[in-house]
């Protein structure tokens, strides 16, 4: 029987965000202009769904995240 008391880990839910696909068409008509012919981008949120960021590309929204010391999570 263990009966090691450990430390709590460090609350990370505050470092997530979520990393997700959007359809270009789905957005206002400025961001779209500014997707340069895209049909998907995609978004970082926080955990509470604020949206934080549009970029171009999926490893670039990992990128972003790591970066701000964030710790991305992939959402379909």
């Amino acid at each position: 029987m263990m009966n090691t008391r450990y430390n709590p880990l460090p609350d990370a839910g505050a470092r997530t965000v979520y990393v997700r696909a959007v359809a270009v068409a789905d957005l206002p008509e400025d961001l779209q202009e500014e997707a340069e012919g895209r049909d998907v981008i995609y978004a970082l949120h926080g955990a509470d769904g604020e949206r934080l960021a549009l970029v171009a590309e999926r490893d670039m929204a990992f990128m972003l995240a790591f970066q701000n010391d964030l710790a991305p999570v992939a959402v379909h």
